[in-house]
């Protein structure tokens, strides 16, 4: 019985031993993505408030034809078009994607009511596309992508081993557990700072890395390969066209939602050929397809005019469909591709997507609508909207602000308390105690490194460096 504070005592040593090396790891890029989100949050916001003359139009009752639209944008910028955003409102500029024949791609606003140009933008040099690219991959290519996921997947781990270090024990008081107690000085301000912001912030902090995960590069397509086995991830009505010579939306456009990221285009095929004549059959495989659709052009840039007549046509069953939210026009890229038409609102039971031959102009299988999704991928894409702070207004952004601003709390008080407690000139991390009951811990961790595999590889060596300064600091203790 007498054993009992003491496994106690280890136990609660050895979680703050993990907990300090999660936040010692993951820190400085959980400080950024809390960054970078705050901004995209606004994404909107701010984008009136910098390119007002390139974002707001006179209202108009109608707009003049998709063609106009690209062939305006065209002169201005010559170049190939590979995407048109339709507005949802009257008051809101169209936008043509244009690759340039000399320069970066350019996103080009046209007003939908007249067909003139209003400006362009170079989206990774604006406020929201830096943020935006921080966001996903600091900027540094797939190197950049993993250390974010890791970052995520060992943010996990913080709250995990936080929430039973916050946990009472024993005698305690709402002040300093529950809310914030103020009175006190030098490290414990900070750690009555500490646990009580944890406490309010942690569950939505741990909802926003829940469901950005799926969009990372190691967890997402694991989620889809899952998913699509289990039949809830894309619809099934989709699977007709999984081809060896397909490429995956997300491969072909560039931009997709994320259930239909992996789902296998259909494709265009001339009238009178072979492949026509069996209801759009494989074409032979193009060696060099995947490579061009992530090449400069890339998705779908042309600059043929018969393709841009066909967006009216398109216009028009978008139209007849009810389309009258805004929706994202993508061209066919090369002799097979097709037009590519989905909504993206915010709340994403209304997501609805076609596929329009470029040839016959006629829409390829039927709409596709978010009730289609299966269990996975509907709760992938709520989970993305409420991410993003789109789903329910204004709350929905101050919510997920709160959580930013909460992990800045969190870093600085965090900080504060082990820069208060470290020996000088040493790291000062929890020494490692034996018979420690870690055992649940451990299975967590376990079960953990199985669902994230990139996780599961960043904890060996975490482990092996762990155990490392471990052994160094015994011997130094008996030198």
């Amino acid at each position: 019985m007498t054993s009992m504070p003491h496994d106690r005592v280890t136990f609660h040593r050895t979680i703050w031993r993990w907990h300090f090396w999660a936040g010692l790891l993951v820190l400085p890029i959980l400080l950024m993505l809390s960054l970078t989100g705050a901004i995209y949050l606004f994404n909107d916001e701010l984008n009136d408030a910098i390119y007002p003359e390139q974002r707001l139009v006179v209202p108009r009752a109608g707009h003049v034809p998709v063609s106009r639209m690209i062939q305006a944008a065209l002169v201005a910028y010559p170049g190939t078009a590979s995407r048109v955003d339709m507005p949802g409102r009257a008051d809101r500029s169209a936008v043509v994607f244009v690759n340039p024949d000399q320069g970066p791609p350019r996103r080009v606003a046209v007003d939908p009511g007249t067909g003139r140009v209003l400006g362009s933008v170079v989206y990774d040099r604006t406020l929201v596309g830096w943020a935006d690219a921080m966001h996903r991959s600091m900027l540094m290519g797939v190197f950049g992508e993993r250390l974010v996921e890791l970052a995520a997947c060992w943010a996990l781990v913080l709250l995990a081993t936080g929430v039973i270090l916050w946990w009472p024990r024993g005698g305690w008081r709402a002040s300093g557990t529950l809310w914030p107690r103020l009175s006190g000085r030098g490290r414990r301000f900070w750690r009555d700072l500490h646990g009580p912001v944890g406490l309010w912030t942690g569950g939505v902090i741990g909802f926003l890395v829940l469901t950005g995960l799926p969009w990372a590069g190691v967890t997402g397509p694991l989620l889809h390969r899952v998913s699509g086995a289990l039949g809830v991830g894309y619809p099934t009505s989709y699977r007709q066209y999984n081809i060896p010579h397909s490429l995956p939306a997300k491969v072909a456009l560039g931009s997709a939602p994320w259930t239909l990221e992996d789902a296998p285009l259909p494709q265009s095929h001339r009238p009178g050929s072979d492949m026509a004549a069996h209801g759009h059959a494989a074409m032979p495989p193009d060696e060099h397809a995947e490579h061009r659709a992530h090449g400069p052009g890339s998705p779908g840039a042309t600059r043929d005019p018969a393709v841009i007549r066909g967006t009216d046509q398109v216009d028009r069953i978008t139209a007849g469909l009810g389309w009258t939210n805004g929706y994202r026009l993508f061209l066919p890229g090369g002799p097979t591709g097709v037009y590519t038409a989905f909504t993206y609102p915010d709340r994403p039971q209304g997501q609805r997507t076609i596929y329009v031959d470029r040839y016959t102009l006629r829409p390829i299988g039927r709409e596709i609508r978010f009730a289609d999704y299966g269990a996975v991928g509907r709760a992938v894409e709520w989970g993305v909207q409420v991410h993003m702070g789109n789903y329910f207004g204004a709350a929905n952004q101050a919510l997920m602000l709160f959580a930013c601003i909460g992990v800045w709390l969190l870093a600085i008080s965090g900080v504060a308390m082990w820069w208060k407690r470290r020996p000088a000139g040493r790291v000062g991390a929890p020494p490692p105690l034996s018979g420690a009951r870690v055992g649940g811990l451990i299975v967590a961790l376990a079960i953990l490194a199985m669902l994230l595999p990139l996780f599961g590889a960043s904890l060996l060596v975490v482990a092996a460096l762990d155990r490392g300064l471990a052994v160094a600091t015994r011997r130094r203790a008996m030198a």
